[in-house]
């Protein structure tokens, strides 16, 4: 452990050095941080591409979505915002649910709930790609 000064002014919590009471967490802050940073540009990319197909056939829209490009970037996004979302459910699920047997009924569900979610979503994209 690395020695403080006697007349240091920082506080216990913040010698800590980003590792928390129990040691742990920090990876999924962290995970979570980078989705956000990720999700920034795929939202805006995402929303041009929505306004870009908006009023057009059927046909045009499948053809739009067909694009590789477009389906790689709507695939990046998918990821990111679903394990986005999942590790926020993890954590307050983690902070908000106290009993040891609900906490892990509902870490499953959460983790079962982002799995059908990814899985439909990439299905669905996958349909329109090669279709």
């Amino acid at each position: 452990m690395m020695a403080e000064k006697p007349n240091s002014l920082r506080t216990p919590m913040g010698r800590v050095r980003y590792l928390g009471s129990a040691k742990s967490g920090t990876r999924e802050i962290w995970h979570q941080r980078l989705t956000s940073y990720a999700l920034l540009p795929l939202s805006i990319i995402f929303v041009i591409l929505i306004l870009s197909v908006v009023g057009k056939d059927y046909n045009t829209v499948r053809a739009t979505l067909a694009n590789p490009v477009w389906s790689v970037l709507i695939l990046l996004f998918l990821a990111a915002g679903i394990y986005h979302m999942q590790l926020g459910m993890k954590i307050i699920i983690e902070d908000y649910v106290h009993g040891h047997g609900a906490k892990t009924i509902a870490l499953v569900g959460n983790m079962f709930f982002s799995i059908c979610v990814g899985v439909a979503c990439v299905y669905a994209v996958l349909r329109l790609s090669f279709v």
